[in-house]
């Protein structure tokens, strides 16, 4: 005869959250601080992510846009202030819970083991693994490897690729994670003009589906023609936080930049273009 082994239980796989609303609040700094080597990085930031939102994180190097960025996804502690995600302090969520609440994008990949391209955006389904959305796994996988057009190298190491190849495979990765918060890092530092306007349209299809979009771009240009709000950052405050239309202004940019920059009306679409000023 058998029995049952007492005090044996297997573990509890956290559940996903429930699919959110447009307008969701899904992450929030209220007052974050940063020290980082002793210095202020980050005074008293203020920022909303809701759903249905593409936010742009924008500023001069330096100005604090990856540090907010790592601190709302929670990778990197506060000195001051709280991050909330999905309504409840950030350090309240195990790692396995934010796993399934926020994907982020960090600037650079790299991998110290020989993975092939899918294993690593098989990577991002690493937060389901023992519960029934496993078997989801494979059309994800392919589904996020075709959006971000990296099927074509499935197989080949995630070591010989190309720069802008890995930042692709990477954006993958965090698509496959199927989180409604994704929190990207220069998603488009080391693209071409075609994927640049792939990642920042993959983007916007992601707010309209439903998900909370925060991304640190340099390219105000992208962030006017693809940005819902923009988030000005200057030495670790927020200076300007509204749509494109209303917050790019020749006097903002040039005062935060330092540099001479005119935003102007695109002669066919009316659309905002930012560009710096150059006088003959």
């Amino acid at each position: 005869m058998r029995f049952p082994l007492l005090g044996v239980f297997a573990p509890v796989r956290p559940a996903p959250p429930a699919p959110a609303t447009p307008g969701d609040v899904l992450a929030r700094a209220e007052d974050v601080r940063v020290l980082l080597g002793g210095r202020p990085v980050l005074d008293g930031v203020d920022v909303t992510v809701r759903a249905g939102e593409v936010l742009a994180l924008v500023g001069p190097n330096g100005a604090g846009k990856s540090t907010l960025l790592g601190a709302l996804a929670a990778d990197l502690p506060v000195t001051g202030g709280v991050i909330r995600v999905h309504g409840r302090p950030a350090t309240d969520w195990s790692a396995a819970e934010l796993a399934l609440r926020r994907a982020v994008l960090p600037q650079s990949a790299s991998l110290s083991f020989p993975f092939a391209v899918e294993e690593v955006v098989r990577m991002g389904r690493a937060p389901y693994a023992g519960t029934p959305l496993e078997d989801e796994d494979d059309p994800v996988v392919a589904e996020a490897m075709a959006r971000t057009e990296v099927s074509g190298f499935a197989g080949r190491p995630f070591a010989a690729l190309s720069g802008g190849e890995r930042a692709r495979v990477a954006l993958a990765r965090v698509l496959a994670q199927r989180a409604p918060l994704l929190l990207l890092d220069e998603p488009t530092a080391a693209l071409d003009l075609r994927h640049q306007e792939l990642v920042l349209r993959l983007c916007r299809e992601r707010a309209l589906a439903g998900d909370a979009v925060v991304v640190v771009l340099h390219d105000l240009g992208l962030a006017a023609a693809y940005a819902d709000r923009v988030a000005v950052l200057r030495s670790g405050r927020v200076a300007a936080d509204g749509p494109p239309r209303r917050v790019f202004s020749d006097a903002l940019l040039s005062e935060v930049y330092d540099q001479p920059v005119e935003v102007l009306p695109h002669p066919r679409t009316g659309a905002v273009l930012v560009t710096p000023r150059r006088d003959p």
